[in-house]
């Protein structure tokens, strides 16, 4: 029996119209991302990856086109079904880190987990088992504010596989790291790459996208490379 994908996008287009001005970020995407998978996306700015991203992500839809996210069709979804698939779906990652700095880190990685209406005691032992996994079960209580960059960026990494969700979805997320604290985080993705978990990483980075066992390359808004790359660690 043939796998089903995690990521399908056929002949995916996305068009931002503004007043008179028609651009077209997007020119027939068609991507597939099977479970298990270490892909990065690459292009430079202007490229059309950030357009990718937030359509991956569910954060927007194709103009036209279809995506299919684990078996769901998302192309059509509004605004309450897309951030309903992102929280069961997806765990992101981001260049920002995004964690509320008022809670600690256990309740930074905990929040998801209340979206998913899961029961406290269920939540809070998922969120310690997803910070020891990063090395941080000796900072559970510590806040944003009392954490390095890259320590933030290990909360990050635990809440987005906190939801065992589908696909991991990492947008530049060495962007605000020193060389050291870059090096520890992409090694956490390819322990989880080692683990079975589907990791789709969005760089401009040649050195952050060798990580990854392929690299799609996109430029003006289409893909111009999509080939087996890097070390696969």
């Amino acid at each position: 029996m043939a796998t089903e994908p995690v990521i399908e996008l056929v002949d995916v287009r996305k068009v931002y119209e503004m007043g008179t001005v028609r651009v077209e970020a997007l020119r027939g995407v068609s991507l597939r991302i099977d479970p298990g998978e270490y892909v990065a996306i690459m292009g430079p700015s202007g490229s059309g990856k950030s357009t990718l991203m937030h359509i991956l992500g569910c954060l927007d839809v194709p103009t036209d086109g279809s995506y299919h996210l684990a078996g769901e069709d998302v192309s059509a979804m509004d605004d309450v079904e897309l951030a309903e698939i992102r929280n069961r779906r997806i765990g992101f990652v981001f260049q920002q880190f995004n964690l509320l700095p008022s809670l600690s880190a256990l309740r930074n990685v905990e929040l998801p987990l209340s979206y998913a209406a899961i029961d406290r005691a269920t939540r809070h032992r998922r969120a310690r088992e997803a910070l020891a996994r990063v090395g941080l079960d000796d900072r559970l209580d510590h806040r944003p504010g009392e954490l390095s960059g890259g320590q933030q960026q290990r909360v990050a990494v635990a809440r987005a596989v906190a939801t065992d969700p589908a696909l991991i979805l990492a947008d530049e997320p060495t962007g605000n790291l020193d060389s050291a604290a870059s090096v520890d985080v992409l090694a956490l993705f390819d322990e989880l790459h080692r683990a079975g978990r589907t990791v789709v990483l969005i760089t401009h980075e040649a050195d952050v996208a060798e990580r990854a066992a392929r690299t799609v390359r996109i430029r003006d808004g289409a893909i111009v490379d999509d080939a087996l790359a890097g070390v696969g660690r």
